[in-house]
Formats: structure tokens, C-alpha cells, sequence
């Protein structure tokens, strides 16, 4: 079966992709880079977001106007950040393709933020050239773990239970799983090159139905080039810590000529 493809306009001549931004209040240096990055003059035809933009998100009425007493410092940062994407999409198309944090947002959250929702994978034809974008989790096979707690909260059953139960339960829910999350990192080490990392032989597999010659993705949090083989090459986006040192906050830009990794 084809895979879901998006053919851009004959007037694009740039296209901004980034992923693994991670926002959430308790890391302001990062939010900032973010705002900047909005805020050049150098402004792209298009701006793409390969998934976990937000830190969580646990279901569109975190932007509903909060009840009395009820709004919290981080129900307050999502509002700013979906209010920023949308005065920036005003006058650049933005795409949004789901990570394993945000994908949960819904219709109603992707309109709020002015964002266009796509399938992960999709096509990009752009330039001469097909361009295959995916968050890249789906292709991380050696994380047996993860794929079935994938599987799991994808399924629509999952997911209508879980936005049934209260805002502020499924934000202790939240909490608790990126408390495992971390933990479970420590225990593999806190190099990202001992994680579960993207399988080459998918990969290819995707390229080949995709008629694409590029994947771009994120997710594994290593920056990098890879040669498949037959021509393929899989380009891994840079996730985002403004505060890190070295500093990590990187867009990838497409031209008609090829493509070459920004400081943010």
C-alpha cells in the first residue's frame, strides 16, 4: 500500500524541520531558543515538526480557559506555546506528524496550535526529491518494551478511555509514566547510543514503499547521517536542550539543493 504524501507547491524553496523539542515550563532556555527560531528573518516556505514538541500532552482541554484556582504554571505554558505556533503558522504552513509525548493532540489542539496533521510516515516531494518524514519510534523494533506499550496506548480504545478520566488525573498518570521513563534511561546509561535505536532493514523497507530516497526523522535523540545502502540515507534530527552543554537546539533545512543542519 502507498504510504500518505504530500506534494509541496512549486514556489517552496525552503523547508524548516525539527523534532525532540521537548517544551515544558520547567526549561525556559529551551522555550526561548524556540521563540527565536520563530522569530527569524530567514523564514522558511514551510516548518515541519516530527513529534514530541510538547514534553506531554494529555489531551486537548489543557488549552480550555481554566476554571477558578484550577490553572497550573504548565497549563499555562501549553496556551503560550499553541498561541506562538498558531500567530507563526498564520503566515507559514506548519505540519505537525505525532511523537511518542504529543500524540495525543487531538483536532481540536491541532487547530488551536494552526498546525496541519500528518500521517507518520509521510512523503514530502520537495525539491526533486521524496523525502520520507517519520518521528521514527515505530521503527525502534529492538525495544520490545516499548512497542508494546506503543501498540497499547495507539489503540483507539486506550485512548477514549484515558481522555474520559479527569484533567488532572491523566496528568498524575503523565507524571508517573515520564518518572519511569527517566528511570529506565539511568538504568541503560545516559549516552543515547546505548538506546534502542532505529532498525536499518525498516527502514529501507519504508524507503522502498515510499519511492523515497531520505528518511528524516527524530525520537533517538542522536544527530547524525546514515548510509542504508542502494543510494538510501536516513538523516536523524537533533532533539533539543538549550541549557545543555554543549548546547543542543538545531534545525534541518531543505533546499532545492540538498539540506544542511541550522543552529537554532
Amino acid at each position: 500500500m502507498d504510504l500518505p504524501e504530500l506534494q509541496a507547491p512549486a514556489g517552496w524553496r525552503t523547508v524548516d524541520i525539527v523534532s525532540d523539542l521537548h517544551l515544558q515550563a520547567g526549561e525556559p532556555a529551551t522555550h526561548q531558543a524556540w521563540r527565536a527560531c520563530l522569530e527569524r528573518t530567514d523564514r522558511p516556505d514551510a516548518l515541519f515538526i516530527l513529534g514530541d514538541f510538547f514534553e506531554v500532552w494529555v489531551g486537548d482541554d489543557l488549552l480550555d480557559a481554566p476554571a477558578p484556582l484550577e490553572d497550573t504554571a504548565d497549563r499555562a505554558f501549553w496556551r503560550r506555546c499553541a498561541a506562538e505556533l498558531r500567530a507563526f503558522a498564520q503566515r507559514t504552513p506548519t505540519f505537525f506528524l505525532a511523537g511518542n509525548r504529543d500524540f495525543l493532540l487531538g483536532t481540536a489542539g491541532l487547530a488551536a496550535c494552526g498546525l496541519i496533521g500528518l500521517n507518520d510516515p509521510t512523503v514530502l516531494v520537495f525539491g526533486g526529491r521524496r523525502w520520507l518524514l517519520s518521528h521514527g519510534d515505530a521503527l525502534c523494533l529492538a525495544d520490545t518494551d516499548y512497542m508494546a506499550f506503543r501498540a497499547e496506548v495507539r489503540g483507539a480504545g486506550w485512548q477514549q478511555a484515558f481522555l474520559a478520566r479527569p484533567l488532572a488525573e491523566r496528568e498524575a498518570t503523565a507524571r508517573s509514566l515520564r518518572e519511569r521513563s527517566e528511570a529506565r534511561k539511568r538504568t541503560l546509561g545516559p549516552d543515547p547510543s546505548l538506546w534502542a535505536d532505529v532498525d536499518a532493514a525498516a527502514a529501507r523497507q519504508w524507503l522502498e514503499r515510499g519511492r523515497a530516497s531520505v528518511l528524516v526523522h527524530g525520537h533517538t535523540h542522536r544527530p547524525g547521517e546514515h548510509d542504508l545502502g542502494q543510494g538510501l540515507r536516513r538523516v536523524v534530527l537533533s532533539d533539543w536542550d538549550a541549557a545543555a552543554t554543549p548546547r543542543r537546539a538545531q534545525v534541518l533545512r531543505l533546499t532545492t539543493e540538498g539540506w544542511e543542519r541550522q543552529p537554532a
